[in-house]
Parts: C-alpha cells; sequence; structure tokens
C-alpha cells in the first residue's frame, strides 16, 4: 500500500460509480458469471479505479473498486486489485486516448478462444455490426482479433500484447485462451459498446461454424 497522493475525487467517484454500473449491466446479460471479469478506468495520468479481486462484478457497488498507480499497486487501501491488473496498465500506456477497459468471461467468448486458439486469431469479416468497433467505417474492413495462450504469470500475457502491437497490427480486443475478452474504449461508454460488439461477433462466428 502507498501513500494517498493528491487525486482528484470526484473523478475517483465519478470512475468508480461507471464502473459499478458497467458491472451490473454486463453481469444481467452474463458476461460476468461466478466472480470473474474485471474493470477499469483512467483517474488521471498516474493512477486507476479498478475493480477489487473477488468481487461479484454483476453486483458491484462503487465501494468494489479502488484506487491503484500505473504500476498496479493498490493507493490508500491494503485491498487487493484485480490479479489482472497489468494488462489494464498495460493498454493505458499504449493508448493515450483509452480511459475504459473492460474484461468479461461469457461462454462465447470463452469457446471461440478455445476454438481458434490453434489459429492464433479471429477473423471478423462481412458484418456490418464491425462498423461498432471505433476507427470502422464499413463491413468490408477486417478486423482481427488474437487469441493468447493463458497463463498466470502476467509478465508473459503483457509481452505477447506488446509483441503484437510492435508489429504494427491493429488492436481493438483480443482473447485469452480458455478464459475472455478484452477490449478498451475512449470513455465506459465505448467500451460497454465493444464488449456488446464483440460479444454478437463472436457469436455469430460460433454460430457459422456450427452450420458449415
Amino acid at each position: 500500500m502507498t501513500a494517498i497522493p493528491k487525486i482528484d475525487t470526484p473523478r475517483l467517484a465519478a470512475c468508480a460509480n461507471a464502473i459499478a454500473t458497467a458491472g451490473r449491466k454486463l453481469g444481467a446479460q452474463g458476461l460476468t458469471p461466478a466472480t470473474s471479469s474485471n474493470f477499469s478506468m483512467r483517474v488521471d495520468a498516474a493512477h486507476i479505479a479498478i475493480t477489487l479481486s473477488g468481487r461479484d462484478k454483476g453486483a458491484l457497488t462503487a465501494d468494489d473498486v479502488l484506487l491503484a498507480d500505473m504500476q498496479g499497486n493498490p493507493v490508500g487501501t491494503s485491498a487487493r486489485p484485480s490479479a489482472e491488473t497489468a494488462l489494464h496498465t498495460q493498454i493505458y500506456a499504449r493508448f493515450a486516448d483509452v480511459n475504459a477497459v473492460l474484461h468479461t468471461h461469457s461462454r462465447t467468448q470463452t469457446v471461440a478462444s478455445r476454438l481458434y486458439a490453434r489459429d492464433g486469431v479471429v477473423r471478423l469479416d462481412g458484418y456490418e455490426l464491425q462498423k461498432a468497433i471505433a476507427g470502422h467505417t464499413s463491413h468490408e474492413e477486417a478486423i482481427d482479433v488474437p487469441v493468447f495462450p493463458n497463463t498466470q504469470y502476467m509478465p508473459e500475457l503483457t509481452a505477447r500484447v506488446d509483441a503484437w502491437l510492435d508489429a504494427s497490427r491493429p488492436l481493438y480486443g483480443y482473447l485469452i485462451e480458455g478464459h475472455g475478452l478484452y477490449t478498451w474504449g475512449r470513455d465506459m461508454a465505448e467500451a460497454e459498446r465493444h464488449i456488446e460488439a464483440f460479444e454478437f461477433l463472436l457469436a455469430c462466428e460460433m454460430d457459422l461454424r456450427r452450420l458449415r
């Protein structure tokens, strides 16, 4: 635990409330079973608000969100943030315009991550709903969603994400094998839209795979 620095308290409170609201919404959609998933928002250049470890994300309140620094250390509390905090801070470090990161564990996301693990990527192409992903204006512009091998060792996962980005490959979200989806947005509303869009698109791919 580190000492509490000077923080924009209204901003922190707004982030905590937005995270709690998103958790209840996504939980109602079946995207956060058990105590899975983790959500965060950027508070300022040096801090994020992120869900505490082990909380039911479908029943979140603002008290289930803590302040952490960009190294993933809790600030002003002995509570533990999500074990995957490094995956959140990595996105904030790589994308200056990102202010919300969401990680969910739906059945569709988890099964898709297993089915496409050998390919290492799910290619989404030809769907009108691809335009729900920021920066996409046509169904003809394919979106590659990488599938990274699962590990409890966060430096290995962050290294895989860095390698993808360092190869100048666009990244709007990614799957972890047998695990779930990470995506993000310029604000919470955009991040939620991306979660819902990827959930729908992955479900379509799963249906097509069954019907072929």
